[in-house]
């Protein structure tokens, strides 16, 4: 929202994060080239002609803990990161791996979390 101070004629952006019980990305990244593996400082040794790369992101924040923990009994994935304090995740192993992993935790989250899930996007 933006608001406009009469005073100084200045425009001043607020941001407010409204809490919900939601996943509000899920998005598979299958192929990323080398660069992207570097840019997000995960482990570019990795195969990654062959792996993908999940993001989820969720509200509240701290359910992240609870995605990472099924996402690594669901495959063999790799933690890449998990912020308990944005609400975002990032999985890393094969195509198959992450699909599984992502799938897993949607379905948790819907059926006994009652969240709101979005759909998986993917490129």
């Amino acid at each position: 929202m933006a608001y406009i101070d009469k005073l100084t004629t200045e425009t001043r952006v607020i941001q407010e994060s409204v809490p919900g019980r939601q996943i509000t990305l899920a998005h598979i990244i299958a192929n990323p080239d080398k660069i992207l593996y570097e840019k997000l400082g995960l482990d570019p040794s990795l195969d990654y002609k062959k792996s993908a790369i999940g993001v989820m992101t969720v509200t509240p924040y701290e359910t992240t803990i609870i995605m990472a923990d099924i996402a690594i009994k669901a495959s063999g994935i790799e933690l890449g990161f998990v912020d308990r304090f944005s609400g975002s995740l990032i999985i890393t192993g094969t195509v198959s791996e992450v699909e599984a992993s992502v799938q897993a935790i949607l379905e948790y989250a819907d059926q006994k979390l009652n969240y709101t899930v979005c759909k998986i996007t993917r490129t």
